[in-house]
């Protein structure tokens, strides 16, 4: 889990960006959109000397004002969500940054708090948090969902004042983290160190106006309008200004380490690459052993999809992907430590090895409860195994002399609307 960004680190991830990220051909188009509007104010106060400061004020003379710089360059097109006082739903800036095609989203907001204390500037990215205090950012910024029909029908499952519910959204943009995280780490610089402001960091956060964009996005917190330093700052043409600059700056060092990388993949194109044999076991990279079950999602497992838990003598193991090839696995091992698991490390899985004595089973259900007779799981599967043990429940189906014919039940079960089970190891 990523909670202050580590720029140098990510900067050399950059240049491992995927090709599908550049298009030489095209404009590179930024989105910019101006948080909040119309009837949605945003963050807003009112001081005895400059009267009310509101969001959705400075955030548009903000992006209006670095639009203005980036199009005077050729190089750039410039999309805005909104150029006026209105309020376009977040399915509407989701869908215009889509269309267009666009090679970087920009949200430009400012902060609150209930307290005048805090300051600062902080960049969110997409990506699970279990940090309370940046939940209570993204529900700030979530709530707005309640205030358009297409995004209360696009987000109707979607509780945005529950923090099981924030915890819960999956990373589904994950191939743009690193370039969302580099790009983060150049406005925060530059907030830092040229306009001389305490940077509270880049971070990972679920917030609906990111999380459904097919690109590197960013949402930047240009200062706290709670705090009255601050608010002046971001009210005056001064603050304004020196933002707007910062972020412009930041777009110019990425663009040009996004060329670099262009230009790189081109001249490599033409080196073809070895072919790799695959090796003879199958690897999966063990994360942590825990007498705890975690389903997906879980913010246990950092982000990471394609777990595999195995349960032996009462004890969850997790692996992450699975692969044959050397390149894969390291690469798998490198991004599980990557997410947190310092410990994590390869192991190898002969493939159908069939157990010499004891068998595989598959646990559809775990917890101090009986299943009801009249329960799901009960009414489509049959012969199924209950067994109680340290006071909890243990629902097993099936027995499998190799893990593939187990992993295969799995999936056949995940078919049927049963989910979230796990593969217990019996030995005799």
């Amino acid at each position: 889990m990523i909670n202050r960004f580590c720029f140098k680190k990510y900067f050399l991830l950059f240049l491992l960006i995927p090709l599908s990220f550049i298009n030489a051909q095209k404009k590179f188009t930024i989105v910019l959109d101006a948080g909040h509007g119309g009837s949605d104010h945003g963050a807003n106060r009112t001081y005895e000397d400059i009267g009310r400061v509101a969001e959705k004020e400075i955030t548009l003379a903000i992006v209006l004002r670095l639009g203005s710089m980036l199009e005077k360059s050729k190089e750039y097109k410039v999309v805005y969500t909104r150029k006026y006082d209105e309020y376009p739903s977040l399915t509407e800036r989701t869908n215009l940054a889509n269309r267009s095609k666009a090679d970087l989203f920009i949200s430009i907001h400012c902060n609150a708090n209930t307290k005048t204390s805090p300051y600062g500037t902080e960049t969110f990215v997409q990506g699970p948090d279990q940090n309370r205090t940046n939940l209570e950012v993204a529900k700030a910024e979530n709530d707005v969902i309640y205030l358009d029909a297409e995004d209360r029908a696009t987000f109707a499952s979607y509780d945005p004042t529950s923090p099981e519910s924030l915890i819960a959204l999956k990373l589904q943009q994950s191939k743009y983290l690193e370039s969302s995280l580099i790009f983060g780490g150049f406005v925060e610089n530059n907030f830092s160190n040229k306009d001389k402001r305490l940077s509270r960091g880049v971070k990972q956060q679920n917030l609906h106006v990111l999380r459904m964009n097919a690109m590197p996005s960013v949402l930047i917190e240009t200062g706290f309008i709670s705090n009255y330093d601050e608010a002046h700052y971001l009210a005056s043409e001064k603050g304004q200004k020196e933002i707007a600059e910062s972020i412009y700056n930041a777009i110019e060092s990425y663009k040009k380490a996004y060329d670099r990388r262009s230009g790189a993949t081109q001249e490599k194109k033409a080196a073809e690459k070895p072919k790799e044999n695959p090796l003879k076991n199958d690897f999966r990279i063990f994360l942590m052993s825990t007498t705890v079950k975690y389903n997906p999602g879980d913010p246990s497992l950092k982000g990471l999809n394609y777990i595999l838990p195995i349960k032996e003598n009462g004890i969850y193991k997790y692996y992450y992907g699975v692969t044959n090839f050397a390149s894969v696995r390291d690469s798998n091992l490198k991004t599980a430590k990557d997410a947190g698991f310092k410990g994590a490390y390869a192991v190898g899985f002969t493939p159908n090895q069939v157990l010499s004595s004891g068998y595989y089973s598959v646990e559809v259900y775990s917890g101090k409860d009986k299943l009801s007779a009249n329960s799901q799981i009960l009414n489509t599967l049959k012969d199924v195994t209950r067994t109680k043990e340290n006071g909890l429940f243990s629902y097993t189906y099936g027995k499998y002399k190799t893990i593939e014919e187990a992993i295969k039940t799995m999936k056949d079960l995940e078919d049927k609307k049963i989910s979230n089970t796990v593969i217990v190891k019996f030995l005799k």
